[in-house]
Order: C-alpha cells, then structure tokens, then sequence
C-alpha cells in the first residue's frame, strides 16, 4: 500500500513549492498527457478531447509557436502548462490530481507579469473554468463560436 511515509509522490504539495519555468521539448511527453487528461475532464462535450487532431495541433503547433511554461513541484514534476500567444493565454491546463492548490493562479500571475492585460477564451459549458477565472477577476469581452468546435466560447480578460 502506497502512503505519504513510504512513497513521496504521495505526499500532499502546497501552491508555495511550485515553480513556473520555460517548457523544454524533453516535458512533452508529460505536458501532453497532462493536458490530454485535464481537456477531457473539463471539455467532455466535445467528442475526440484530448485525443486525435487536437493532440496533435498541440504536438505541432501550440509547443512549438507559444510562449510555454510548465509549473512544476518537487517530488511531482510537471503538473501545469501555460501557453501564451502574444497578451493571450492560449491555454491554461492543471493536472487533474494537482488542482485547487493554487497552481493555476500562479500561472495567471506569471502571465500578468509578463504582459500586463491577458485575454483568454473559455468554452461557456466549462463552468468549473468560468467560475475559476471569475474568482480572479477576469471580465467578459465577447461570446463567440470556437472556430474548430461551433461550441460558444468567451473571451475574457485581466489587467494586473
């Protein structure tokens, strides 16, 4: 039986060991399975999430074009990504077993810092996102169809 004494990877975390870094191509491989698990979670109206084409747009285009950086804790690795295109946050994941601890406000934060005002959109049925990013503060923009999904996504933003 694994407990927090025998296994460190059991231990609970707190959001104050995190650190945001650069991603580096050798997190890819836990970077997409993270977000293949957390977009399914959060997008389970949308069928294929987390799978097929949109893992590979993120294999070959948000990796590679954004501005990424991965949050990290000891003993755990990486457990969150933000991806920034320009002021826009491109994508925000947490690994599942790592939210509510703060780990997605930090990678907010990270953004404020580097630019200022962020923007971001967010699926209307993703409530748990919605609720989240009210609770830091960001204002609605505009409602729109997602251009790959028709789904109404909306647009959000946050000054520091």
């Amino acid at each position: 039986m694994t407990t927090p004494e025998t296994d460190p990877a059991a231990r609970p975390f707190v959001a104050t060991s995190v650190t945001i870094r650069p991603y580096r191509p050798e997190d890819e491989a836990t970077v997409v399975s993270l977000w293949s698990r957390a977009s399914r979670i959060a997008h389970p109206f949308i069928e294929g999430e987390g799978t097929g084409e949109r893992e590979r747009k993120l294999r070959e285009i948000y990796l590679v074009q954004a501005d990424n950086w991965v949050a990290e804790v000891p003993s755990r690795g990486v457990v969150g990504l933000l991806g920034i295109l320009g002021s826009e946050i491109g994508g925000l994941f947490v690994d599942p077993d790592a939210q509510k601890l703060g780990i997605g406000r930090r990678l907010v934060e990270h953004a404020l810092r580097r630019h200022g005002t962020v923007t971001l959109d967010v699926f209307e049925q993703n409530s748990s996102a919605r609720a989240f990013y009210a609770r830091l503060g960001f204002r609605e923009i505009r409602r729109h169809p997602e251009e790959d999904t028709g789904f109404t996504a909306i647009t959000l933003e946050l000054s520091a």
